[in-house]
């Protein structure tokens, strides 16, 4: 009679469908949806913002290497206007040398136009500083060609040096102005960039932030759903625990599998409790103390079904045992699996037992399995209260249903 207490605590059946459903295990299979349905959205949510800050990201790095290019540009171009400069500056210099080169000349060409001006005339003088031929003016070929022949050299050679000057300096001039429009286009380019560098490094800390929150919110879901169902487990190694149970017991894998559903959904919902935040009944107190103990568990590490508005939790892992009742089924356990002491979390150790304990209930047989299913929910296959013996017969009909399903599949 001992399990018609964990009944009392916090079961009431009713039908769907024709299957009788057990509403407690039904409001934690909603509750869980609700969750994984909450954190299915919630990482649609973050993988977006995550693309977003990676976007984000990518458009910083593009930003920085066209700004450091920008800079590079304006350094190099601010070098050129300063080599410019400085050859516009020697250009002037080689331009005010020429000049004094001029200024020497005339002088000299001064002395030679007075040795022959007696000759000549003033219109010499004239010519001289006007640039035009000299020859024209002398008036004895035969006696001043060779010294007009060098006046007009010296002349020639003079101007055509000035004229080279001048030229390269206007060339460097213009070559110091385009460089210039090239620095002034740079430079609005850089104040562009680094106006979008602070632009998009605001963008990205909202978003890193926005990621953050929605980590912070999937890491609360996730801790919520983790309380709600105790620690998950594999189907593929519950079917596999079954497997081996049934080879071991006789009882039949799909009549397992539909127990362990009814009692924690293959291991889904084994428990939203601790040791103590939940009501746990004095024998089974002292019991669960010494499971942990002797597993090397600290009391509060492993969640536990808990208590309901009356009665007591403390049912444990995938086969939901009672402490007290794990204890009369650890040898088999233990010579079964090899494992000293068995785990009641261990999937392989509580598959293990649970298929003991419905084989001692008859379930070696399928016309057993019934009272088998009444046995292992209510301790009896004769409840004195009605309302429990419905509860019980609910029970043991909803795995039959389950039985005849995973058969079918």
């Amino acid at each position: 009679m001992k399990q018609v207490f964990r009944i009392l605590s916090f079961l009431c059946v009713f039908s769907i469908t024709g299957i009788i459903v057990i509403p407690v295990l039904v409001a934690y299979a909603q509750d869980a949806s609700s969750l994984q349905s909450d954190i299915s959205s919630l990482n649609k949510k973050l993988q977006k913002a995550q693309a977003k800050q990676a976007t984000l990201a990518t458009q910083l790095g593009q930003i920085n290497t066209s700004l450091t290019a920008a800079q590079n540009v304006i350094v190099a171009t601010k070098a050129r206007i300063a080599v410019a400069t400085n050859d516009i500056d020697r250009k002037q210099g080689e331009i005010d040398l020429i000049q004094n080169r001029i200024d020497e000349n005339k002088i000299i060409l001064t002395g030679l136009i007075r040795q022959i001006q007696s000759d000549s005339g003033d219109s010499l003088f004239s010519t001289v500083l006007s640039g035009d031929d000299v020859t024209q003016e002398l008036t004895n070929p035969d006696a001043y060609q060779s010294v007009g022949e060098r006046m007009n050299a010296v002349l020639a050679d003079i101007h055509s040096s000035q004229d080279q000057a001048i030229q390269a300096k206007s060339d460097l001039e213009a070559l110091k102005k385009a460089h210039e429009v090239t620095l002034g286009s740079k430079l609005q380019e850089k104040q562009a960039l680094a106006a979008d560098q602070q632009s998009t490094q605001a963008d990205l800390a909202d978003q890193v932030a926005t990621v953050a929150e929605l980590q912070k919110k999937l890491q609360k879901l996730q801790s919520d759903l983790s309380s709600l169902l105790g620690t998950a487990v594999s189907t593929d190694d519950v079917k596999k625990a079954a497997g081996i149970a049934a080879d071991a017991t006789g009882v039949r894998k799909s009549f397992i599998l539909a127990e362990l559903t009814q009692e924690s959904g293959l291991g889904r919902y084994t428990g939203g409790c601790t040791y103590k935040n939940t009501r746990v009944k004095p024998a089974d107190a002292t019991v669960f103390k010494q499971i942990m103990k002797e597993l090397g568990y600290d009391i509060n590490s492993r969640k536990i079904s808990c208590a309901g508005s009356v009665g007591y939790g403390g049912a444990m892992g995938i086969a939901q045992f009672m402490p007290t009742t794990w204890l009369g089924y650890k040898s088999y356990i233990s010579g079964a699996t090899g494992h000293n002491p068995p785990d009641p979390w261990s999937v392989i150790d509580g598959v293990m037992g649970m298929a003991k304990k419905l084989a001692n209930g008859g379930a070696t047989s399928k016309k057993g399995e019934y009272n088998a299913s009444m046995l292992y929910y209510c301790g009896t296959t004769k409840p004195g209260s009605s309302a429990i013996k419905a509860a019980c017969n609910n029970y043991a009909k909803n795995v039959q249903s389950l039985t005849n399903g995973y058969e079918n599949n």
